[in-house]
C-alpha cells in the first residue's frame, strides 16, 4: 500500500511542555513586580514587608520557568530579603525577621526542587506521548491512504483531547480481491471501548487477506468481538458491540458492501448526493441474535464519484435546541467544495452547528475516491461476494 503523504489526523492530541519566558522578559517581570512590592512596602511603612510579599516570586517561577531561570529569581529574592534584613525593619523583632528569612530560604529551596521535578515530569510525559504517537500510527494509520483502487482521506477526532485513539475506527487493506475499507464505532467510551476497537482492527487486517468474500470477512470480525467480550466478561467488565461498514472496491465500477448497524454511506457525484440502498444488519458481537446472516449489497461507484463514510459522532451532533446535524442538507450545500476538503469542512461545520455544546462522541469522516493509476492494473482473483 502506498501513501501520497503522511498526515496525523488527531489535531487535538499533541502534548507540549510549558514554554518558559525569555530571560529578558523574566528580568522585566522581576523588576516590575519588585517596584510594585516596594511601593506597597513603603505605604505599609515596613521594609520587611518587601520580603513577605516577594516570597511568591520563586513559586511562580517554578511553575513556568527553567531551572536556571528559577535559580535567578530565587537569587534575586534572597538578595532583596538580605538587604531588607540588614538595612531596615528595626520596628520588627529580630526573631521575627530571622524567622521570615528562614521561611524565605525554605521556600526558595522548595521552588528549585519543584521546578526540577516539574521539568523531569514534562520530559517523561513527552517521551511517553512520543511512544503513544508511534503506537497510534500503527493502530490508526495516518491519512490519506492509497491503494491501486482507492484514495482514502479524512478526519479523525477523539472526543477527549488527550486520547489518541477513541471508539471510532477505520482501516484500508489491499487484498487479492480488491481494496477492503472498514469504518466502525465501538459502543461506549473509555479504555474498554478502545480494547474492542483493537480487537476489530487486528482481525480486519488479518482476515482481509484471507477471506475471499465479504461475508466471510464480517464473520471473522464478529468472532473477534465475541472473543473479546468473553475475555472482558471474565474480568467483570462490560461487553461491547461494534457497528461497522465494510466495503470491497476493485477495478469494476461498483462497490460490494455489508452494513452491520452502521451509518450508511453517501455517494457524491457532480450533480447529486444519494444514499445507496443497503440492508442494515446487527452490529458485530450480536450476530448470534440475528434471524438472518449478513448479506452483501452492491451499488454503482463510477469514476469521478466520491463515497463519504462517517460515524454517528457527526450525524448525532446536536444544536442548542436538540436538533441533529442535517448531514444530507449540509452535503448539498458543500457540493462545490473539493472532495479532499470535504471531511474537514463537515467536521468544522458540525462544531459550528453544535455551538457551545461540548462534543459527545468521537468523529471519523472519510472520503473514498478512485485515484489516477500509478502503474498497470494488477490481475486479481475474481471472488463471489455473497
Amino acid at each position: 500500500m502506498s501513501r501520497t503523504r503522511r498526515q496525523h489526523l488527531v489535531p487535538n492530541s499533541t502534548r507540549e511542555t510549558i514554554k518558559p519566558p525569555g530571560t529578558g522578559q523574566l528580568v522585566v517581570w522581576m523588576v516590575t513586580v519588585t517596584l510594585l512590592v516596594a511601593v506597597v512596602g513603603s505605604l505599609a511603612n515596613s521594609v520587611m514587608a518587601l520580603v513577605g510579599l516577594l516570597v511568591f516570586l520563586p513559586a511562580a517561577a517554578a511553575a513556568q520557568c527553567t531551572v536556571r531561570q528559577t535559580a535567578l529569581v530565587c537569587a534575586w529574592t534572597a538578595l532583596l530579603g538580605s538587604a531588607a534584613f540588614l538595612t531596615g525593619g528595626a520596628d520588627v523583632a529580630l526573631a521575627d525577621r530571622v524567622l521570615l528569612l528562614v521561611l524565605t530560604a525554605c521556600l526558595i529551596a522548595a521552588s528549585l526542587y519543584a521546578c526540577r521535578r516539574r521539568i523531569n515530569s514534562e520530559r517523561a510525559m513527552v517521551r511517553l506521548h512520543s511512544a503513544a504517537v508511534a503506537i497510534q500510527r500503527q493502530i490508526l494509520r495516518p491519512l490519506p491512504l492509497r491503494t491501486d483502487d482507492v484514495l482514502v482521506d479524512g478526519v479523525y477526532e477523539p472526543v477527549q483531547e488527550d486520547r489518541l485513539v477513541g471508539g471510532d475506527i477505520y482501516d484500508v487493506v489491499e487484498s487479492a480481491w480488491g481494496t477492503r475499507v472498514l469504518i466502525g464505532d465501538v459502543q461506549g467510551k473509555g479504555l474498554a471501548a478502545v480494547g474492542a476497537a483493537f480487537a476489530v482492527l487486528g482481525s480486519f487486517r488479518e482476515a482481509a487477506h484471507r477471506e475471499a468474500t465479504l461475508t466471510g470477512l464480517v464473520d471473522a470480525l464478529d468472532a473477534s468481538v465475541v472473543r473479546h467480550n468473553s475475555y472482558v466478561a471474565r474480568r467483570g467488565d462490560d461487553e461491547r458491540f461494534v457497528t461497522v461498514l465494510v466495503l470491497n472496491i476493485d477495478a469494476r465500477d461498483e462497490v460490494q458492501a455489508i452494513n452491520c448497524g452502521h451509518v450508511p454511506p453517501h455517494l457524491l457525484d457532480a450533480e447529486s448526493v444519494i444514499t445507496p440502498p443497503l440492508d442494515s444488519g446487527v452490529p458485530l458481537g450480536l450476530a448470534a441474535l440475528a434471524t438472518e446472516p449478513a448479506s452483501t449489497g452492491r451499488f454503482a461507484f463510477p469514476g469521478g464519484a466520491t463515497l463519504l463514510l462517517t460515524t454517528d459522532g457527526l450525524t448525532e451532533s446536536r444544536a442548542a435546541d436538540g436538533a441533529f446535524y442535517p448531514l444530507d442538507e449540509r452535503l448539498a450545500g458543500l457540493g462545490a467544495l473539493p472532495r479532499s476538503d470535504l471531511p474537514r469542512a463537515l467536521n468544522e461545520d458540525a462544531h459550528a452547528y453544535a455551538g457551545r455544546a461540548a462534543p459527545h462522541d468521537d468523529v471519523a469522516i472519510l472520503t473514498v475516491r478512485r485515484p489516477p493509476p500509478l502503474h498497470p492494473p494488477v490481475e486479481r482473483t475474481q471472488g463471489h461476494f455473497i
